[in-house]
């Protein structure tokens, strides 16, 4: 029999130094994303299961936790990813007819782990932006994907771009089930030439062509060059183009230290996104620490076809990153009756001054934060000197 205190697989306690840390990070880019005009929006946990998988939201099914509500008798689902939510709450609940920022940050629940050491309840912050078409907005949303990463103190990034116009520009008016699309796409991903021309054996010898040479084209900017020769001159595959060369351009204008990388067969989510999308990589993480792009469709199945573009990202991962911080300095005090102690300590707390009062018998303790000061009766006054 396990014993009781055990926690199911890929779930686990956040420490105090772990959860310290997380959560200055998620004030800071709160902070942040507020500095762009977004605003903080916090869906429940629990929602029922028809709202949480509509639409783009089906390919979370198999993700999704799924519960009886004893109220009603609905299905409910404990949320896998926060976008669709934040989609019904702009088509809803906000129903503007502008541009709405919006951000938010809490848990989600993942049936399985992305990985051997992966959770399954990340701590997903994430930024959409509802109601522009245009490449501004696209470009917003990954320059606020950068400045996060660089707040955070990740150095070395290197974002890639994509777009999902691309395979269906390619695809034309050759349309192929869903299943068989979904393997094509994911063969593609993997580079596996071989899964392409079997996946795509029912395509005419110029789409199927197409289709491998698309596989070739990664690497820097000048994929973009190569693309234009090799890929079919239709306006989707055109646009696509165009609009990866005009992020690329703005991008490396602003961020000159980010590497940009291209990769037009690697399209993650490839039912999802409508247009661009991208993902951040950091040193010494190799999977994406950012996903996002352009999701139009998002918000159709809830009577309101917005454009939309976004991000988000696992707090839990990010943190796991960034090299461990020095402990959060605090003044020492004697634990004692005399009101002019307490009242000093009182003062203190309220200038924002972290004080550890040391209890009678546990002098010695000291574990999540550095005394660098202490508070000491001098000449009938509570005085800081320095330890």
């Amino acid at each position: 029999m396990a014993s009781a205190w055990l926690l199911p697989e890929h779930i686990a306690d956040v420490l105090p130094s772990q959860a310290r840390r997380i959560e200055e990070l998620r004030r800071e880019l709160l902070d942040m994303a507020r500095t762009y005009g977004c605003e903080l929006v916090m869906p429940p946990m629990l929602e029922h299961l028809d709202s949480l998988l509509s639409g783009t939201g089906q390919a979370l099914d198999l993700k999704t936790f799924k519960l009886v509500d004893q109220l009603s008798g609905r299905s409910l689902g404990l949320r896998a990813d926060t976008t669709p939510q934040v989609a019904r709450i702009d088509a809803h609940l906000l129903n503007r007819a502008g541009v709405t920022r919006l951000c938010y940050c809490g848990p989600v629940l993942h049936t399985r782990a992305e990985g051997l050491t992966a959770t399954r309840e990340p701590l997903q912050f994430g930024v959409e932006i509802y109601g522009h078409a245009g490449l501004e907005a696209d470009l917003e949303a990954q320059e606020l994907a950068i400045d996060a990463m660089q707040r955070a103190g990740l150095t070395r990034l290197v974002l890639d771009l994509g777009d999902a116009r691309l395979v269906r520009g390619v695809l034309g008016d050759h349309a192929l089930s869903e299943d068989r699309l979904s393997a094509l796409v994911a063969a593609m991903a993997a580079k596996d030439a071989a899964g392409v021309a079997a996946f795509a054996r029912e395509l005419p010898a110029e789409v199927v062509a197409s289709l491998q040479v698309l596989l070739k084209l990664y690497g820097g900017v000048e994929v973009l060059d190569d693309a234009r020769r090799a890929l079919p001159a239709n306006p989707l595959v055109g646009a696509a183009l165009n609009d990866l060369e005009w992020l690329i351009h703005h991008l490396t204008a602003a961020y000159p230290d980010v590497r940009i990388g291209v990769d037009l067969a690697d399209l993650p989510g490839f039912g999802y996104y409508s247009g661009a999308r991208f993902a951040l990589y950091a040193e010494g993480c190799s999977d994406a620490v950012v996903r996002g792009g352009r999701y139009d469709e998002v918000g159709a199945v809830f009577g309101r076809r917005r454009p939309a573009v976004g991000f988000s990202l696992d707090l839990k991962t990010l943190v796991g990153l960034i090299p461990s911080t020095s402990l959060r300095a605090a003044v020492r005090a004697p634990w004692g009756e005399d009101p002019d102690l307490r009242a000093a300590v009182r003062r203190l707390r309220e200038q924002g001054e972290t004080v550890v009062c040391v209890l009678p018998g546990h002098e010695q303790e000291n574990d999540e934060f550095e005394c660098d000061r202490e508070l000491v009766q001098s000449g009938g006054q509570w005085v800081l000197r320095s330890l």
